[in-house]
């Protein structure tokens, strides 16, 4: 473990978010003592840490610990970690293509030590208890919470009490038992469960974690803010001299309590206030249909969160009923800076979970794959424009341990005389959008010719098509190269971009239209150009379907494809 000194004295008081009220910092943290409220912010020595950190920030590894100064923990000989945080902000190339965005990152926070990003409030919570004197605690959890503070409290020497609603996959009980830390399964709601767990502690008189009251989960889902300031400014450039690091212009996350983008927000006001940054960023965050009180709340103009008694999702995760404060303080934020909540269904979830996989070879489960969903929405509705700079949290675990998410028939079982008898086809996957509608080819559809002189966009139409089954794929980068494929091969199906060089879409359309044995070929039609009206009427009836890249998404338009493939 490598230990992150704080460069100068940890200066740290309480400001009651209420009224406004300081005091001094202590553990456990007090209620205001002017107007009773339990939500209370640390607030730190800006001005010096701003001084500080230019000098020391270089020589200090990339963890979450290097903004050791904004961190409330007064000795450093407390710190109980693992390597969380630092980690990668990668560029979603294929993904970008597919939907048109210009600048579309993910935050790949599955790579912490336990693949969650709940790791770095685990790591800053249990190191504040240790250095409290804390040997017991209580926390309830939908999941990764717990396997988070399990490991840390592991780490730390701490007992865990752990209460999760039985809802939750048995293969996160077993993670979080297998670090010895003491599993309560409860049999209702988590919402209940919450309640079930303050009461075991208050009556053992065991300290329990406050959730978003407890001032070290908010300041710890600060150092997601800071990374990403840094990564953005590393890769675009600051936005202008004398601002060293970078806000997006959106963040993206599927929420449950909303801890992680109160946390989020906190980081780059604070970023703000340093003139580290030159403006906030807006957040949108995504809940799932069947349980989605912030959205409905938001949508309804209400200050104050409307619980859902009785969730309705398989997405058990990022099922809280009753929000608490966390709501009304985002939804202030959206109000006064801009932002949005949204909902997605369980099933547009379980589809992201295929397109992030099959497009950029990450696999997450649906918690952390809503987040996507919601941006192909938000994207379709134009609330989120293609050009602007977006990063979504790719918040939770590598692989999803919802058995229903792959279906019964994802695998095929085979023996060896199977084989030698030429008797296996390779089992289809589900179905989802643009790789949805492929699936819909009649099995004597073998050949597709991709003509495209785009060498990414040609990769990921190939990437798209070999999902779906086994087809003779041919590529052309040019309309003269693409013609004498067709010539040569038939397909069974062109895609064809307009904008080529030498001879453009339009050309080779003529071209098939003037043979007799090539015009009845299948055309679609992928481009990032915008047609002219004059255009449109140049391929009316000349195409069986035109996608704007960027559109792919578009269940209308897919339902239209999938009516085409059925006719191939």
């Amino acid at each position: 473990m490598i230990i992150v000194p704080a460069a100068i004295k940890t200066e740290v008081v309480l400001e009651c978010y209420a009224c406004g009220h300081q005091q001094p910092y202590r553990l456990p943290h007090p209620p205001c003592p002017k107007c009773g409220h339990d939500f209370m912010e640390a607030r730190y020595n800006y001005a010096a840490v701003r001084s500080l950190w230019p000098e020391v920030l270089a020589g200090r590894p990339f963890t979450m610990w290097r903004y050791r100064e904004l961190l409330p923990l007064f000795d450093d000989q407390y710190q109980i970690s693992m390597g969380e945080g630092g980690t990668p902000l990668l560029p979603a190339h294929n993904l970008s293509m597919m939907l048109g965005t210009r600048h579309l990152f993910i935050k790949d926070e599955r790579q912490n030590p336990t693949n969650s990003f709940k790791d770095r409030q685990a790591a800053l919570v249990i190191s504040m208890m240790k250095e409290a004197n804390v040997s017991e605690m209580v926390v309830a959890s939908t999941g990764n919470v717990a396997i988070s503070y399990s490991a840390y409290s592991s780490h730390a020497g701490i007992k865990l009490w752990t209460f999760l609603p039985s809802l939750v996959p048995p293969e996160k009980m077993q993670e979080i038992a297998l670090y010895g830390s003491e599993v309560i399964k409860v049999t209702a709601t988590y919402d209940v469960t919450k309640k079930v767990a303050a009461q075991f502690s208050h009556h053992k008189g065991i300290t329990e974690d406050r959730g978003i009251r407890n001032i070290g989960t908010r300041e710890a889902m600060k150092t997601l803010a800071f990374e990403v300031a840094e990564q953005l400014a590393e890769v675009l450039g600051p936005p202008r001299p004398g601002v060293p690091w970078r806000a997006p212009d959106w963040y993206i996350q599927a929420v449950s309590g909303g801890m992680g983008p109160v946390g989020f927000w906190k980081g780059f006001y604070e970023l703000y206030q340093m003139g580290l940054v030159d403006r906030m960023p807006k957040m949108a965050l995504i809940q799932v249909e069947g349980c989605a009180p912030m959205v409905n709340s938001f949508r309804k103009n209400l200050l104050e969160a409307e619980p859902v008694t009785s969730p309705d999702t398989q997405i058990i995760t990022i099922a809280t009923g009753a929000p608490g404060p966390a709501y009304s303080y985002l939804a202030r934020i959206a109000r006064e800076h801009g932002g949005t909540f949204e909902s997605v269904t369980d099933n547009e979830a379980f589809r992201a979970t295929h397109v992030l996989a099959k497009m950029e070879g990450l696999s997450m489960e649906p918690a952390a794959a809503a987040a996507f969903a919601g941006l192909f929405k938000l994207l379709s509705q134009g609330v989120i424009r293609r050009d602007e700079i977006i990063v979504v949290n790719c918040s939770g675990h590598t692989f999803p341990v919802e058995k229903f998410l792959l279906g019964p028939d994802w695998a095929k079982e085979v023996s060896e005389a199977d084989v030698a008898g030429e008797q296996v086809q390779a089992p289809k996957p589900p179905s989802e959008d643009l790789l949805g509608a492929l699936d819909q080819l009649d099995e004597r559809v073998k050949t597709i010719i991709i003509m495209e002189d785009n060498p990414e966009a040609a990769r990921l139409l190939r990437r798209i098509l070999q999902t779906r089954g086994d087809f003779q794929i041919a590529e052309a980068h040019n309309g003269r190269e693409g013609l004498a494929l067709i010539q040569q091969h038939r397909p069974d199906l062109i895609l064809l971009d307009l904008m080529m060089p030498d001879m453009d879409g339009f050309a080779v359309l003529d071209a098939l239209k003037a043979d007799e044995t090539l015009r009845d070929l299948p055309v679609i039609v992928v481009t990032a150009k915008e047609l002219t009206q004059q255009e449109r009427q140049r391929l009316q009836g000349r195409i069986k379907m035109l996608l704007q890249k960027g559109s792919f998404m578009d269940d209308d338009l897919l339902d239209d494809i999938n009516a085409l493939l059925d006719k191939v």
